[in-house]
């Protein structure tokens, strides 16, 4: 609960209306009894200066009590007395912040999925599920991030590795924490902690069809090798901006399994960054060819490929890519740019008028609208 919240949360003795119980048909509302000697959290709604006790609502109570928890401001006997409060007032509660946190990071309002999600795990502190909820919003934040190529994106996948890892850790052990972690981190290249995580997760799931989705993943990741070190180094290198250091590391791990297309992907991305164009769109075609055709490398394959003058094989990319993600940001402001290289002003705006309704502050598409 931020600050602001904070101050627009009041405290009231319990009006005489509400003393006893609540009305409801659930079991925590017929085990609960209101306790008059305990003040009664209640916010202030957006709009309003100061509460209007004439117009005080269960809904006004519900979100008091909801910050209160999220806040962890009160002693653990009056958070306790308020969690059945909440529960006794909405029994079906869980479910409904968790649809509410999921449509909002969704819509790209990362902060109040947040801390909608803070709200939920206080209010169920024993339950591992916001916490996990909390790491996905958290990948999912940073990856709209890199999309956009905004410099916070290694800092937000930090804050989301730092969430799998609190949820990895609670006791007992979480399995949909290990599966979806795994995923991160390949997603991160750090192919060594997802295996550790796909191989965790089976020794304590008990779903067959993700039990053997991750024992591919392993399969695929101890045949590929990729928990070799001078991969794991060649992608550090990158990641650092030392591409030339990087390629000796992935060149030398090429020689010993020329058939990993995720080795060719690398060379490609180091090339690229270097603007050796050509060799880059060749590495990126030997990744594909090597069955590594998913949307990022084709949207490399098509950036070398459009520096080198091909603009009809860099569409066909482009367009393939956003076939398999089509609300990738990068894709269609290349695309952007590719109509622009084609002399095709108004279809370039068009794409960039879409990149705005999926992200209202790119600036790439605002320069270019421009």
């Amino acid at each position: 609960m931020t600050g602001k919240q904070q101050n627009r949360i009041v405290f009231l003795s319990v009006p005489e209306s509400l003393r006893g119980r609540i009305e409801g048909e659930s079991a925590a509302a017929a085990a609960f009894s209101i306790n008059p000697d305990i003040p009664i959290p209640v916010e202030i709604p957006e709009g309003e200066e100061k509460l209007n006790l004439e117009e005080l609502s269960w809904e006004m109570i519900l979100s008091g009590m909801l910050g209160v928890i999220a806040a962890e401001t009160e002693s653990p006997e009056r958070m306790n007395y308020y969690r059945h409060f909440v529960l006794a007032l909405r029994p079906r509660i869980f479910g409904e912040l968790t649809e509410a946190a999921i449509l909002k990071a969704r819509n790209g309002d990362f902060d109040l999925a947040l801390e909608i999600l803070e709200a939920l795990r206080g209010l169920f502190p024993e339950s591992p599920v916001p916490l996990l909820n909390r790491a996905l919003v958290l990948e999912e934040r940073a990856a709209l991030f890199e999309r956009q190529g905004k410099e916070e994106a290694e800092a937000a996948y930090r804050t989301a590795a730092a969430a799998y890892k609190a949820v990895m850790s609670v006791n007992p052990p979480f399995p949909g924490a290990f599966f979806n972690g795994g995923f991160f981190y390949l997603g991160q290249k750090d192919f060594s902690r997802a295996r550790e995580c796909f191989a965790a997760y089976i020794e304590i799931s008990d779903d067959a069809e993700k039990k053997e989705q991750a024992e591919t993943i392993i399969r695929d990741i101890e045949e590929s090798d990729l928990e070799d070190a001078q991969f794991q180094e060649a992608w550090e290198q990158i990641r650092q901006g030392r591409e030339e250091a990087a390629l000796e590391n992935i060149r030398d791990f090429l020689e010993r399994r020329p058939s990993v297309w995720n080795g060719w992907f690398m060379l490609g991305w180091a090339l690229r960054r270097l603007g050796r164009w050509e060799d880059g769109a060749a590495a990126f075609g030997k990744a594909v060819e090597l069955g590594g055709g998913g949307s990022d490398t084709r949207n490399e394959l098509a950036i070398c490929l459009m520096e080198t003058g091909d603009l009809s094989a860099a569409r066909r990319e482009l367009e393939t890519a956003l076939r398999e993600d089509p609300e990738n940001i990068k894709i269609i402001s290349n695309l952007g740019v590719l109509a622009i290289k084609s002399g095709d002003d108004a279809e370039a705006a068009a794409f960039f008028r879409t990149v705005l309704e999926l992200d209202p502050d790119d600036p790439v598409a605002k320069e270019f609208l421009k």
